[in-house]
């Protein structure tokens, strides 16, 4: 019985300290804007663009099952993510602003070289000239 208990306590610790070590981590998450272009991820890498083809092509590929992404003009790719689970996919947020330049705003997680955004908002940013 004892050992039962020991085993019970530990357990409940251990849990308390991966909730609060969740609720800081998301705590440190921070709130950026992000300008850029809105493709498709394969065209972000295979081709090596710095904007998109077209509107067509953009929905087209998106269409097709390949993911939007954010292009910034430093050539940061950023995906946008959903904070649930499990996931949804945020193409049909995107797919309005396909092939064009948006302001997106909301949390940046990064994880080894890779950036993703959970979109708070968005909205069309002025073409670039």
């Amino acid at each position: 019985m004892k050992n039962i208990a020991q085993v019970m306590l530990g357990a409940s610790v251990v849990a308390i300290l991966l909730c609060v070590s969740a609720l800081v981590l998301h705590g440190q998450q921070k709130s950026v804007s992000v300008e850029g272009y809105v493709l498709d991820s394969a065209c972000a890498f295979t081709k090596n663009l710095e904007k998109p083809i077209s509107r067509g092509c953009a929905l087209m590929c998106a269409k097709a099952g390949s993911q939007l992404v954010i292009l910034t003009d430093d050539g940061s790719i950023y995906w946008p993510i959903a904070d649930t689970t499990p996931a949804t996919g945020q193409n049909a947020r995107l797919l309005e602003f396909a092939g064009g330049r948006v302001t997106a705003k909301g949390k940046l997680y990064d994880r080894g070289g890779s950036h993703a955004i959970v979109i708070e908002q968005i909205a069309a940013a002025p073409a670039k000239k």
